[in-house]
Protein backbone atom coordinates (compact mmCIF):
# COMPACT_ATOMS: atom_id res chain seq x y z
CA UNK A 1 0.00 0.00 0.00
CA UNK A 2 1.90 3.32 -1.41
CA UNK A 3 1.75 6.04 0.64
CA UNK A 4 0.03 8.97 -1.32
CA UNK A 5 -0.09 12.28 1.01
CA UNK A 6 1.40 13.22 4.41
CA UNK A 7 -1.41 12.12 6.56
CA UNK A 8 -2.35 8.59 5.03
CA UNK A 9 -2.20 5.91 7.70
CA UNK A 10 -3.89 3.10 5.37
CA UNK A 11 -5.92 2.95 2.14
CA UNK A 12 -8.76 1.30 0.49
CA UNK A 13 -8.56 -0.51 -2.75
CA UNK A 14 -11.23 0.67 -5.34
CA UNK A 15 -10.82 -1.30 -8.28
CA UNK A 16 -7.85 -3.30 -9.48
CA UNK A 17 -7.20 -1.42 -13.30
CA UNK A 18 -5.12 -4.70 -14.39
CA UNK A 19 -6.44 -8.36 -14.03
CA UNK A 20 -4.38 -11.20 -12.20
CA UNK A 21 -1.45 -12.49 -14.21
CA UNK A 22 -1.42 -10.08 -16.98
CA UNK A 23 2.19 -8.31 -17.55
CA UNK A 24 2.09 -4.84 -16.61
CA UNK A 25 4.75 -2.40 -17.92
CA UNK A 26 6.51 0.48 -15.41
CA UNK A 27 4.32 3.51 -15.46
CA UNK A 28 0.85 2.35 -16.32
CA UNK A 29 -2.28 3.15 -14.45
CA UNK A 30 -1.92 -0.04 -11.85
CA UNK A 31 -5.26 0.39 -8.83
CA UNK A 32 -7.56 2.89 -7.74
CA UNK A 33 -7.07 3.76 -3.88
CA UNK A 34 -9.01 5.44 -2.15
CA UNK A 35 -6.95 7.55 0.71
CA UNK A 36 -7.84 10.04 3.35
CA UNK A 37 -7.91 13.12 1.14
CA UNK A 38 -8.74 11.60 -2.26
CA UNK A 39 -9.25 8.60 -4.67
CA UNK A 40 -5.84 8.26 -6.45
CA UNK A 41 -4.78 6.10 -9.35
CA UNK A 42 -1.30 4.82 -8.80
CA UNK A 43 0.82 4.27 -11.11
CA UNK A 44 3.09 0.93 -11.28
CA UNK A 45 6.76 2.03 -10.40
CA UNK A 46 8.22 -1.37 -12.50
CA UNK A 47 7.48 -3.86 -14.84
CA UNK A 48 6.49 -8.01 -14.49
CA UNK A 49 3.29 -10.20 -14.35
CA UNK A 50 0.72 -8.83 -11.76
CA UNK A 51 -0.49 -11.24 -8.90
CA UNK A 52 -3.44 -9.95 -6.31
CA UNK A 53 -2.65 -9.97 -2.93
CA UNK A 54 -5.45 -7.18 -2.09
CA UNK A 55 -8.85 -7.82 -3.24
CA UNK A 56 -10.88 -4.47 -4.08
CA UNK A 57 -12.56 -3.31 -0.79
CA UNK A 58 -9.50 -4.36 1.21
CA UNK A 59 -8.36 -1.71 3.49
CA UNK A 60 -5.14 -2.08 4.60
CA UNK A 61 -2.54 0.06 6.23
CA UNK A 62 0.82 1.92 4.07
CA UNK A 63 3.48 -0.57 3.82
CA UNK A 64 1.25 -3.83 3.66
CA UNK A 65 1.64 -5.83 0.57
CA UNK A 66 -1.26 -5.63 -1.97
CA UNK A 67 0.18 -7.33 -4.93
CA UNK A 68 2.97 -8.90 -6.49
CA UNK A 69 4.94 -8.10 -9.77
CA UNK A 70 7.52 -10.20 -11.44
CA UNK A 71 8.57 -13.22 -13.77
CA UNK A 72 5.32 -15.40 -14.44
CA UNK A 73 4.57 -17.66 -11.57
CA UNK A 74 7.81 -17.35 -9.78
CA UNK A 75 5.22 -15.98 -6.67
CA UNK A 76 2.68 -19.01 -6.76
CA UNK A 77 5.80 -21.27 -6.79
CA UNK A 78 7.15 -19.59 -3.87
CA UNK A 79 3.64 -19.75 -2.12
CA UNK A 80 3.07 -23.53 -2.83
CA UNK A 81 5.73 -25.81 -1.46
CA UNK A 82 6.38 -29.56 -3.30
CA UNK A 83 3.77 -31.97 -1.47
CA UNK A 84 7.13 -34.09 -1.04
CA UNK A 85 8.66 -31.31 0.97
CA UNK A 86 9.07 -31.88 4.74
CA UNK A 87 6.91 -29.49 6.75
CA UNK A 88 10.20 -28.30 8.54
CA UNK A 89 11.46 -27.04 5.94
CA UNK A 90 8.95 -24.87 4.89
CA UNK A 91 10.64 -21.18 4.89
CA UNK A 92 9.01 -18.58 7.34
CA UNK A 93 6.71 -16.20 5.76
CA UNK A 94 6.40 -12.53 7.18
CA UNK A 95 2.28 -11.83 7.88
CA UNK A 96 2.31 -8.58 5.86
CA UNK A 97 3.82 -10.42 2.92
CA UNK A 98 0.78 -13.09 2.41
CA UNK A 99 -2.61 -13.61 3.65
CA UNK A 100 -2.89 -15.87 6.41
CA UNK A 101 -5.05 -19.10 5.39
CA UNK A 102 -8.87 -18.70 5.62
CA UNK A 103 -10.65 -19.47 8.88
CA UNK A 104 -13.20 -21.94 8.50
CA UNK A 105 -16.71 -20.10 9.11
CA UNK A 106 -17.98 -22.26 11.64
CA UNK A 107 -14.65 -22.57 13.63
CA UNK A 108 -12.76 -19.80 16.45
CA UNK A 109 -9.35 -19.26 15.53
CA UNK A 110 -7.04 -20.93 18.46
CA UNK A 111 -5.10 -18.83 21.27
CA UNK A 112 -2.22 -17.38 20.02
CA UNK A 113 -2.91 -17.84 16.26
CA UNK A 114 -3.59 -14.63 13.87
CA UNK A 115 -7.07 -13.68 13.64
CA UNK A 116 -7.89 -12.55 10.61
CA UNK A 117 -9.60 -8.77 10.50
CA UNK A 118 -9.42 -5.42 8.99
CA UNK A 119 -7.34 -2.44 10.54
CA UNK A 120 -10.68 -0.67 11.86
CA UNK A 121 -11.81 -3.67 13.10
CA UNK A 122 -8.70 -4.74 15.04
CA UNK A 123 -8.79 -0.46 16.05
CA UNK A 124 -12.27 -0.51 17.48
CA UNK A 125 -11.65 -4.35 19.50
CA UNK A 126 -8.53 -2.61 21.01
CA UNK A 127 -10.51 0.28 22.07
CA UNK A 128 -13.31 -1.55 23.15
CA UNK A 129 -11.21 -4.04 24.53
CA UNK A 130 -12.88 -6.89 23.23
CA UNK A 131 -11.16 -10.47 22.01
CA UNK A 132 -11.37 -10.90 18.32
CA UNK A 133 -10.24 -14.75 19.12
CA UNK A 134 -14.53 -15.04 20.26
CA UNK A 135 -15.11 -13.09 17.36
CA UNK A 136 -16.80 -14.81 14.15
CA UNK A 137 -16.03 -13.24 11.11
CA UNK A 138 -18.29 -12.57 8.07
CA UNK A 139 -16.14 -11.17 5.86
CA UNK A 140 -14.43 -13.44 2.91
CA UNK A 141 -12.58 -16.37 4.28
CA UNK A 142 -13.61 -15.44 8.07
CA UNK A 143 -12.17 -11.62 8.16
CA UNK A 144 -13.59 -10.09 10.73
CA UNK A 145 -15.30 -6.50 10.17
CA UNK A 146 -16.09 -3.08 11.72
CA UNK A 147 -20.03 -4.75 11.33
CA UNK A 148 -19.13 -8.33 12.99
CA UNK A 149 -18.08 -6.12 16.04
CA UNK A 150 -21.35 -3.75 16.39
CA UNK A 151 -23.38 -6.12 17.31
CA UNK A 152 -21.45 -8.09 19.13
CA UNK A 153 -20.04 -11.85 17.73
CA UNK A 154 -22.94 -14.43 15.96
CA UNK A 155 -23.04 -17.60 17.00
CA UNK A 156 -21.26 -20.73 14.62
CA UNK A 157 -23.11 -22.60 12.35
CA UNK A 158 -24.80 -25.18 13.89
CA UNK A 159 -24.66 -24.10 17.21
CA UNK A 160 -28.17 -24.89 18.61
CA UNK A 161 -30.62 -21.84 18.80
CA UNK A 162 -31.77 -20.48 22.52
CA UNK A 163 -35.02 -21.27 23.26
CA UNK A 164 -36.91 -17.89 22.87
CA UNK A 165 -38.02 -16.25 25.52
CA UNK A 166 -41.32 -15.97 26.72
CA UNK A 167 -43.02 -12.70 25.13
CA UNK A 168 -42.77 -9.72 27.76
CA UNK A 169 -44.68 -6.51 27.98
CA UNK A 170 -43.69 -3.76 25.86
CA UNK A 171 -41.06 -1.58 27.98
CA UNK A 172 -40.81 2.08 28.35
CA UNK A 173 -37.27 1.80 26.39
CA UNK A 174 -38.40 -0.20 24.13
CA UNK A 175 -41.00 2.06 22.98
CA UNK A 176 -38.28 5.06 23.04
CA UNK A 177 -35.94 2.50 20.83
CA UNK A 178 -38.45 1.87 18.71
CA UNK A 179 -40.28 5.30 17.94
CA UNK A 180 -37.61 6.43 15.37
CA UNK A 181 -38.33 4.23 13.11
CA UNK A 182 -36.12 1.91 11.18
CA UNK A 183 -32.68 3.18 11.48
CA UNK A 184 -29.85 3.05 8.65
CA UNK A 185 -26.20 3.06 9.14
CA UNK A 186 -23.89 4.77 6.91
CA UNK A 187 -20.30 3.79 6.29
CA UNK A 188 -18.01 7.43 5.99
CA UNK A 189 -15.49 7.59 3.37
CA UNK A 190 -11.78 7.77 3.92
CA UNK A 191 -11.95 11.95 3.34
CA UNK A 192 -14.92 11.82 5.99
CA UNK A 193 -13.69 9.84 8.72
CA UNK A 194 -9.93 11.71 8.50
CA UNK A 195 -12.23 15.47 8.38
CA UNK A 196 -13.92 13.83 11.44
CA UNK A 197 -11.50 12.79 13.68
CA UNK A 198 -9.13 16.29 12.45
CA UNK A 199 -12.49 18.59 13.82
CA UNK A 200 -12.42 16.44 17.02
CA UNK A 201 -9.01 17.28 17.61
CA UNK A 202 -9.28 20.60 16.84
CA UNK A 203 -12.07 21.35 19.41
CA UNK A 204 -10.52 19.29 21.65
CA UNK A 205 -6.87 20.36 22.17
CA UNK A 206 -6.68 24.21 20.43
CA UNK A 207 -7.81 27.13 22.57
CA UNK A 208 -9.59 29.24 20.20
CA UNK A 209 -11.83 32.34 20.61
CA UNK A 210 -13.41 34.29 17.49
CA UNK A 211 -12.98 37.59 15.98
CA UNK A 212 -16.07 39.08 13.59
CA UNK A 213 -16.44 42.59 11.89
CA UNK A 214 -18.38 43.71 8.86
CA UNK A 215 -17.13 45.02 5.66
CA UNK A 216 -18.24 47.53 3.32
CA UNK A 217 -18.28 45.71 -0.21
CA UNK A 218 -19.43 48.30 -2.56
CA UNK A 219 -16.47 49.46 -3.87
CA UNK A 220 -15.57 45.59 -4.49
CA UNK A 221 -19.21 45.26 -6.07
CA UNK A 222 -18.26 48.70 -8.54
CA UNK A 223 -14.87 47.11 -9.27
CA UNK A 224 -16.13 43.57 -9.92
CA UNK A 225 -18.87 45.05 -12.12
CA UNK A 226 -16.43 46.38 -14.44
CA UNK A 227 -14.35 43.11 -14.29
CA UNK A 228 -17.11 41.10 -15.31
CA UNK A 229 -18.10 43.35 -18.40
CA UNK A 230 -14.41 43.39 -19.43
CA UNK A 231 -15.17 39.11 -19.10
CA UNK A 232 -18.11 39.01 -21.36
CA UNK A 233 -17.12 40.76 -24.29
CA UNK A 234 -16.51 37.95 -27.00
CA UNK A 235 -13.06 36.58 -27.77
CA UNK A 236 -11.50 36.85 -30.80
CA UNK A 237 -12.39 33.78 -33.15
CA UNK A 238 -8.61 32.53 -33.45
CA UNK A 239 -8.22 32.94 -29.56
CA UNK A 240 -8.26 29.46 -27.86
CA UNK A 241 -9.77 27.96 -24.61
CA UNK A 242 -6.66 29.64 -22.92
CA UNK A 243 -7.16 33.13 -24.05
CA UNK A 244 -11.22 32.92 -23.21
CA UNK A 245 -10.16 31.63 -19.64
CA UNK A 246 -8.01 34.70 -19.07
CA UNK A 247 -11.32 36.65 -18.82
CA UNK A 248 -12.98 35.28 -15.80
CA UNK A 249 -13.86 37.67 -13.35
CA UNK A 250 -12.80 37.46 -9.88
CA UNK A 251 -15.44 36.31 -7.63
CA UNK A 252 -15.74 38.19 -4.07
CA UNK A 253 -14.05 35.14 -2.51
CA UNK A 254 -11.02 35.54 -4.59
CA UNK A 255 -10.98 38.94 -3.04
CA UNK A 256 -10.97 38.17 -0.20
CA UNK A 257 -8.42 35.23 -0.61
CA UNK A 258 -6.28 38.05 -1.98
CA UNK A 259 -6.53 40.46 0.64
CA UNK A 260 -6.25 37.88 3.61
CA UNK A 261 -2.57 36.71 1.58
CA UNK A 262 -1.75 40.46 1.60
CA UNK A 263 -2.61 41.07 5.29
CA UNK A 264 -0.98 37.74 5.94
CA UNK A 265 2.40 39.21 4.47
CA UNK A 266 2.01 41.77 7.47
CA UNK A 267 1.19 39.45 10.49
CA UNK A 268 3.32 36.38 9.85
CA UNK A 269 2.21 34.94 13.47
CA UNK A 270 -1.42 34.54 11.55
CA UNK A 271 0.66 32.54 8.84
CA UNK A 272 2.07 30.28 11.43
CA UNK A 273 1.92 26.88 13.92
CA UNK A 274 2.47 26.26 17.31
CA UNK A 275 4.19 22.88 17.49
CA UNK A 276 5.20 21.72 21.15
CA UNK A 277 5.62 24.91 22.77
CA UNK A 278 7.19 26.69 19.72
CA UNK A 279 5.97 28.92 16.99
CA UNK A 280 6.36 27.81 13.72
CA UNK A 281 6.59 30.99 10.70
CA UNK A 282 6.12 30.28 7.59
CA UNK A 283 7.76 31.87 4.39
CA UNK A 284 5.52 31.17 2.31
CA UNK A 285 1.64 32.59 1.91
CA UNK A 286 -0.75 29.43 1.15
CA UNK A 287 -4.61 30.22 1.37
CA UNK A 288 -6.11 27.38 1.23
CA UNK A 289 -10.28 27.51 0.06
CA UNK A 290 -12.65 24.89 1.61
CA UNK A 291 -15.09 23.02 -0.99
CA UNK A 292 -17.87 21.03 -0.28
CA UNK A 293 -18.00 17.83 -2.53
CA UNK A 294 -19.59 14.47 -2.12
CA UNK A 295 -20.53 14.88 1.67
CA UNK A 296 -17.34 15.65 2.92
CA UNK A 297 -14.83 19.15 3.17
CA UNK A 298 -11.81 19.75 1.05
CA UNK A 299 -9.70 22.27 1.20
CA UNK A 300 -7.38 22.80 -2.15
CA UNK A 301 -4.93 25.24 -1.47
CA UNK A 302 -3.60 28.36 -3.29
CA UNK A 303 -0.03 28.67 -3.35
CA UNK A 304 2.05 31.75 -2.93
CA UNK A 305 -1.62 33.86 -3.38
CA UNK A 306 0.33 37.09 -2.09
CA UNK A 307 2.40 37.04 -5.60
CA UNK A 308 -0.41 36.36 -7.40
CA UNK A 309 -2.83 38.81 -9.31
CA UNK A 310 -6.66 38.56 -8.12
CA UNK A 311 -7.23 37.16 -12.05
CA UNK A 312 -4.74 34.22 -11.52
CA UNK A 313 -6.43 33.32 -8.05
CA UNK A 314 -9.37 33.61 -9.56
CA UNK A 315 -8.27 30.82 -12.49
CA UNK A 316 -6.70 28.61 -9.98
CA UNK A 317 -9.76 28.22 -7.57
CA UNK A 318 -11.92 27.71 -10.14
CA UNK A 319 -9.88 25.06 -11.60
CA UNK A 320 -9.00 23.67 -8.34
CA UNK A 321 -12.90 23.39 -7.24
CA UNK A 322 -13.66 21.66 -10.66
CA UNK A 323 -11.15 18.83 -9.71
CA UNK A 324 -12.36 18.49 -6.24
CA UNK A 325 -16.04 18.15 -7.46
CA UNK A 326 -14.65 16.14 -9.87
CA UNK A 327 -12.53 13.58 -7.62
CA UNK A 328 -9.41 14.36 -9.83
CA UNK A 329 -7.51 16.91 -7.04
CA UNK A 330 -4.08 15.68 -5.88
CA UNK A 331 -2.76 15.23 -2.76
CA UNK A 332 -0.30 17.82 -3.23
CA UNK A 333 -2.83 20.18 -4.19
CA UNK A 334 -4.41 19.37 -1.25
CA UNK A 335 -1.81 19.76 1.75
CA UNK A 336 0.62 23.44 2.30
CA UNK A 337 -2.24 25.34 3.52
CA UNK A 338 -0.89 27.98 6.03
CA UNK A 339 -4.17 29.73 6.15
CA UNK A 340 -7.94 28.45 5.34
CA UNK A 341 -10.70 30.90 4.20
CA UNK A 342 -14.23 29.36 4.03
CA UNK A 343 -17.09 30.98 2.51
CA UNK A 344 -21.02 29.98 3.33
CA UNK A 345 -22.18 33.22 2.03
CA UNK A 346 -24.18 31.60 -1.37
CA UNK A 347 -26.17 30.23 1.01
CA UNK A 348 -27.74 33.01 2.55
CA UNK A 349 -25.70 32.30 5.70
CA UNK A 350 -25.31 35.99 7.12
CA UNK A 351 -22.12 35.11 9.67
CA UNK A 352 -20.75 31.48 11.25
CA UNK A 353 -17.29 30.43 12.74
CA UNK A 354 -15.32 27.56 11.24
CA UNK A 355 -13.48 25.25 13.03
CA UNK A 356 -9.69 25.86 12.92
CA UNK A 357 -7.96 23.19 10.38
CA UNK A 358 -4.72 22.50 12.41
CA UNK A 359 -2.14 22.76 12.98
CA UNK A 360 -2.51 26.98 11.47
CA UNK A 361 -3.68 29.39 13.71
CA UNK A 362 -6.60 30.30 12.31
CA UNK A 363 -9.49 30.81 9.72
CA UNK A 364 -12.03 32.92 8.63
CA UNK A 365 -15.37 32.49 7.79
CA UNK A 366 -16.88 34.72 5.08
CA UNK A 367 -20.95 35.69 5.46
CA UNK A 368 -23.58 36.41 2.70
CA UNK A 369 -22.79 39.64 0.85
CA UNK A 370 -26.10 41.69 1.22
CA UNK A 371 -27.82 45.60 1.57
CA UNK A 372 -27.64 46.31 4.82
CA UNK A 373 -28.83 49.88 6.74
CA UNK A 374 -25.51 51.71 7.35
CA UNK A 375 -25.81 54.85 9.46
CA UNK A 376 -22.91 57.05 7.23
CA UNK A 377 -20.34 59.59 8.77
CA UNK A 378 -22.89 62.66 8.68
CA UNK A 379 -25.67 60.33 10.32
CA UNK A 380 -27.77 59.81 7.15
CA UNK A 381 -28.89 56.19 6.56
CA UNK A 382 -28.72 54.09 3.46
CA UNK A 383 -28.31 50.87 2.08
CA UNK A 384 -24.62 49.42 1.35
CA UNK A 385 -23.74 46.03 0.81
CA UNK A 386 -21.91 44.53 3.48
CA UNK A 387 -20.47 41.23 4.41
CA UNK A 388 -19.51 39.89 7.97
CA UNK A 389 -15.74 37.92 8.64
CA UNK A 390 -15.51 36.21 11.30
CA UNK A 391 -11.91 34.67 12.42
CA UNK A 392 -11.46 32.43 14.72
CA UNK A 393 -7.80 31.98 16.52
CA UNK A 394 -5.60 29.84 18.16
CA UNK A 395 -4.70 31.41 21.52
CA UNK A 396 -1.70 29.92 21.31
CA UNK A 397 -0.15 31.88 18.66
CA UNK A 398 -2.54 34.81 17.83
CA UNK A 399 -3.54 37.05 20.85
CA UNK A 400 -6.46 39.55 20.62
CA UNK A 401 -4.94 42.34 19.51
CA UNK A 402 -2.88 41.32 16.91
CA UNK A 403 -5.57 38.76 15.59
CA UNK A 404 -7.88 42.50 15.49
CA UNK A 405 -5.42 44.01 13.45
CA UNK A 406 -4.74 41.23 11.25
CA UNK A 407 -8.63 41.54 11.17
CA UNK A 408 -9.08 45.53 10.25
CA UNK A 409 -6.10 44.91 7.80
CA UNK A 410 -8.29 42.54 5.81
CA UNK A 411 -10.94 44.93 6.04
CA UNK A 412 -9.06 47.83 5.00
CA UNK A 413 -7.92 46.19 1.74
CA UNK A 414 -11.70 44.91 0.48
CA UNK A 415 -12.97 48.68 1.24
CA UNK A 416 -10.16 49.73 -0.83
CA UNK A 417 -9.87 47.07 -3.76
CA UNK A 418 -7.28 48.92 -5.84
CA UNK A 419 -5.00 47.94 -2.93
CA UNK A 420 -5.52 44.21 -4.44
CA UNK A 421 -3.49 44.93 -7.24
CA UNK A 422 -0.45 46.21 -6.23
Amino acid sequence: MPRLSDTMEEGTILRWLKRDGEEVTRGEELVEIETDKATMTYESDQSGTLQIIASEGSTLPVGAVIAHLGVEGEHRAAARPSASAPAAAEPATSAAETEPAPTPANSLPEEGERVRASPLARRIARESGIDLHGVHGSGPGGRIVKADLSGGAAPPPGTPAEAPAAPAATTAAEAVATAKGQSTTVELSRTQQTVARRMAESKATIPDFTLQLDVDMEDCVALRTQLKALSQRPAAPEAGEEAREQLRAPTYNDMIVKACALALREHPHANGSYRDGRLVLYSRINVGVAVAADGALVVPTVFDADEKSVGEIARETHALAERVRAGTVTPPELGGGTFTVSNLGMYGISSFTAIINPPQAAILSVGALAARAVVGADGAIAARQTLTLTLACDHRILYGAEAARFLARVRELLQTPSALTL
